[in-house]
């Protein structure tokens, strides 16, 4: 029994490990070609550490491979104090994978048309750092720096990007044009928007807490048009000038964003007076999640 399991780890972690790496070097050819055919022939940049590269690069005589792998090594560095050794050695190998393709690979250029090249660049070049955050590394550097100073500031992760972006375009509009960074905005927010969708998917899960009167009804809806599980809890609330308490059951489920319509739809039907609060959910693991057929 103990070979059975034991081969049964090592087949479940030779599959995560080839999963892992395909993501990996899928994100790093899409990161390479929007680099190559997109913003570096037309002087554009990116946000973050990949914006830093193409801009030196933009400046100087370095090649971009180079700068890929030198203005990231801080960040692999610290990466392997927050995160952990495997993270650091992933994000080390896919570094160095992203800077060996720009080196040996020569992509051609697409197109001249700047809002093609923002709107795509960014597709493109997002869709390479997600694929390779999916693979368990990254290609960008920042958000290993913004985690660091958001434990030490107490800030968010989300504002220490932001305020290392807003560094990195003025100094895209001094060093090249304010039209260049203005382009290089969009680049960032389409390669921002596509790292999202490639992170979390078509199915990005919401949260629902439903109070309703009618929550017997609500419930029966919630399984059988929706087929989503969901789980019922007691609760006390209070409410007016001298704090009414009243008990009540709360409906909680878990659906995609696909569905939230449809859910408000049908809880209008049975009670257009109940309670909804929704919520993004950024990773879920196990119960009932996937829908079940109906």
């Amino acid at each position: 029994m103990k070979n059975e399991a034991s081969n049964s780890s090592s087949k479940n972690d030779y599959k995560l490990w080839l999963k892992d790496s395909f993501f990996i070097v899928l994100g790093i050819f899409s990161a390479a070609f929007a680099l190559e055919s997109f913003l570096l022939p037309n002087k554009f940049i990116d946000g973050g550490a990949t914006g830093i590269s193409l801009l030196i690069a933009e400046t100087s005589d370095v090649p971009l491979y180079l700068l890929i792998l030198f203005v990231n090594i801080p960040f692999v560095i610290l990466g392997y104090k927050v995160i952990g050794k495997l993270f650091a050695v992933k994000t080390a190998l896919a570094i160095l994978g992203l800077a060996l393709v720009l080196l040996t690979i020569d992509f051609p250029e697409i197109t001249q048309d700047k809002l093609l090249v923002a709107v795509f660049g960014g597709f493109f070049l997002g869709a390479g750092i997600g694929l390779s955050v999916r693979g368990g590394s990254v290609l960008d550097g920042t958000e290993v720096l913004a985690i660091f100073l958001s434990r030490k500031l107490g800030t968010t992760i989300g504002d220490i990007i932001i305020l290392i972006n807003i560094l990195v375009f003025l100094a895209a509009a001094y060093l090249l044009s304010i039209e260049t960074a203005l382009y290089s905005m969009l680049t960032y927010l389409a390669a921002s928007k596509t790292l999202d969708f490639v992170i979390e998917g078509i199915e990005e899960y919401t949260g629902v807490t439903i109070i309703s009167d009618k929550n017997e009804e609500i419930r029966a809806m919630i399984i059988d048009k929706l087929g989503r599980g969901l789980t019922i809890y007691k609760a006390k609330g209070g409410y007016g000038r001298h704090g009414v308490h009243k008990e009540y059951d709360v409906i909680f489920t878990v659906i995609t964003r696909l569905e939230i319509r449809r859910l408000n739809i049908e809880i209008t039907k049975i009670d257009p007076k109940a309670f909804v609060v929704m919520s993004k959910i950024n990773d879920t693991r196990g119960g009932m999640i996937k829908k079940r057929s109906i």
